[in-house]
């Protein structure tokens, strides 16, 4: 049973997704992410300046007039969800959780990818597989997706972004277009990544909290790994402690963007303080320019 509570939040994003939708991301969504390729659409009579290249010649012999073939996009494609659900997930130290912010966009891209008649599909997980919903097409479907991403309370707590790559690529037999969501709390993924991207479209949104990136000088405080569960006293007020944990920070984000750069694995940074639609709209046009 979906709580009042949970509805009201569908309704919600569902108005203030689709509106973004229809104002700013469906068509820059079409650009974006091109079709598989040409595919045969119709024959018709050869005209004075078509490529001779086209001619059909099986129909030419047949009614002893040249015909040309015709093909179009396929445009058709499949848009899959990968979302991160693990505890470190419902982390926020400002308006809105890590969560909550990729739940939000993932609506924006399902409503942007339906408006082009794309099927969605999407796998929730943590340190294990969650939940699995199989690619389709229709608001309906794309309303159900965002109501298990609210709604699927996960049993891990851990991230394993390796196996839940693994099982992506088990899962699709055709190339589609894969968003991975996460805050990429984990290690030793690198080789899913790029055996992912080699078979699909990857998308990478990297979510982060900037409450993260630094300790405030608060004092001794206790900080528990959500994850993990493993808690430590800290000692906040010391300038070592804050600059050791900003190195190892910086290093592991300097990690990342150089480990997607280098496997050309298109990535959208965003804040739980900040909005999403600059960085998204800059990554659509990114892709717009490079086709």
């Amino acid at each position: 049973m979906i709580s009042k509570e949970v509805l009201k939040k569908i309704r919600k994003l569902e108005i203030q997704t689709k509106g973004l939708v229809n104002t700013l991301f469906g068509g820059e969504y079409q650009s974006a992410f091109k079709g598989r390729g040409m595919a045969f659409s119709e024959v018709r009579e050869y005209n004075y300046g078509d490529d001779i290249r086209q001619i059909d010649w099986n129909v030419t012999a047949r009614t002893g007039d040249p015909y040309i073939k015709i093909f179009e996009e396929e445009r058709e494609q499949t848009l899959m969800l990968c979302v991160d659900i693990s505890a470190s997930g419902v982390f926020g130290s400002e308006s809105q959780r890590k969560m909550d912010l990729a739940i939000e966009i993932c609506a924006v891209l399902a409503f942007s990818a339906i408006k082009n008649g794309d099927k969605v599909g999407l796998v929730l997980f943590s340190d294990k597989i969650e939940k699995v919903v199989p690619p389709k097409k229709g608001q309906t479907h794309v309303l159900r997706l965002i109501r298990d991403l609210y709604s699927t309370k996960p049993e891990g707590k851990g991230t394993n972004i390796g196996d839940a790559l693994s099982y992506v690529n088990r899962l699709l037999d055709r190339r589609a277009i894969v968003v991975l969501a996460t805050d990429f709390q984990d290690d030793d993924y690198q080789k899913q990544l790029k055996m992912t991207n080699q078979k699909h479209d990857l998308v990478s949104i990297i979510v982060n909290d900037p409450f993260e990136d630094e300790l405030p000088d608060v004092g001794l405080i206790p900080l528990q790994d959500a994850e993990s569960g493993r808690e430590i006293l800290v000692d906040t007020s010391s300038k070592k402690v804050r600059d050791e944990y900003r190195k190892r920070k910086l290093k592991h984000k300097q990690q990342l963007d150089e480990a997607l750069l280098k496997m050309k694995i298109d990535a959208v940074n965003v804040n739980t303080n900040s909005s999403y639609v600059r960085p998204l709209m800059n990554f659509f046009q990114r892709r717009m320019n490079r086709y």
